[in-house]
């Protein structure tokens, strides 16, 4: 094997956790795979002779291309942020992932999380992802953000504040939440009010991403009662729907007449109660998801 091999193959070994770090920082799997290539090539074309530890010089290296990648959206984003749900991981429905590489993707990092993940400046989410989800320290973030090592940590340190609530606390039991949003979607489609005020928090907040083709549908609704609304109104149009796990977590897709994916439905559980539900109801996205 030659020195052109033997680096490839030491980056295909890297590359799961690449594109985990590339996804906590873009919160998009294919713009994920496109950093990840990016620093290929940026491998491929450097003298790593020096570097002694390759995986954390890829690591800097794949948060230096989302942080370019972050800026240069942030510049040229039209669509409201407020409604924007990122890409999600999803299985069991038609399409599949690979369990061990799903389970590197989505560790400690729900849909509830990355939402508020895109909320935080370029600069801050890189400091907070590679100092609190991958253990970089702040000597080695601090260059790529251009700041010192103290600022770095300042930047961490507010993100922290922000994403304080998202993160995820212990294992969930999933058996437990699967239960929770069976007994919300029995009560959606039988009409059951209280039904559905018995699996919601009070301070539920929903989001639906209706995207450009759907715009209308975009969507922030805050406050059991206005979600319990929403949700029977959504119970009138869907005629069937299939148990997906997303990010991990339980969640459903919709389908309408015709057999038509109308919407991929994620759900935050804290407790016995749900507190978020995320909504992709883009007929694009859906489509790039592979239901």
């Amino acid at each position: 094997m030659d020195d052109k091999d033997l680096l490839a193959s030491r980056f295909e070994a890297d590359r799961t956790h690449l594109k985990a770090v590339a996804y906590r920082m873009l919160g998009s799997l294919s713009e994920a795979e496109d950093a990840v290539q990016e620093a290929w090539f940026k491998l491929s074309r450097s003298d790593t002779s020096d570097v002694r530890n390759l995986s954390g010089w890829l690591t800097t290296v794949v948060g230096r291309v989302c942080l370019d990648m972050l800026r240069s959206r942030a510049s040229r984003r039209e669509d409201p942020l407020e409604y924007y749900v990122p890409d999600p991981l999803v299985r069991g429905a038609d399409g599949t992932t690979d369990p061990e590489e799903e389970a590197l993707l989505t560790d400690s990092v729900g849909l509830a999380l990355l939402v508020v993940l895109d909320t935080l400046g370029p600069a801050e989410r890189l400091a907070f992802v590679l100092h609190d989800m991958f253990a970089v320290s702040f000597d080695e973030i601090a260059p790529i953000v251009d700041r010192t090592p103290a600022a770095t940590r300042q930047l961490a340190s507010r993100a922290r504040r922000r994403v304080q609530g998202a993160t995820p606390g212990p294992a969930p039991d999933i058996t437990r939440q699967r239960e929770v949003v069976d007994a919300f979607m029995a009560a959606s489609q039988g009409g059951d009010f209280e039904g559905l005020l018995a699996v919601l928090d009070p301070d539920v907040l929903l989001r639906a991403d209706g995207g450009k083709a759907l715009a209308a549908a975009s969507k922030l609704v805050r406050g059991a009662e206005a979600v319990i609304s929403q949700a029977l109104t959504f119970a009138r149009f869907r005629r069937d729907y299939r148990e997906v796990l997303v990010n991990g977590a339980p969640g459903i897709v919709s389908y309408v007449d015709g057999g038509r994916a109308a919407g991929l439905m994620a759900f935050t559980i804290v407790g016995d109660r749900i507190t978020q539900i995320d909504i992709i109801a883009d007929p694009e996205r859906l489509a790039t998801l592979g239901i």
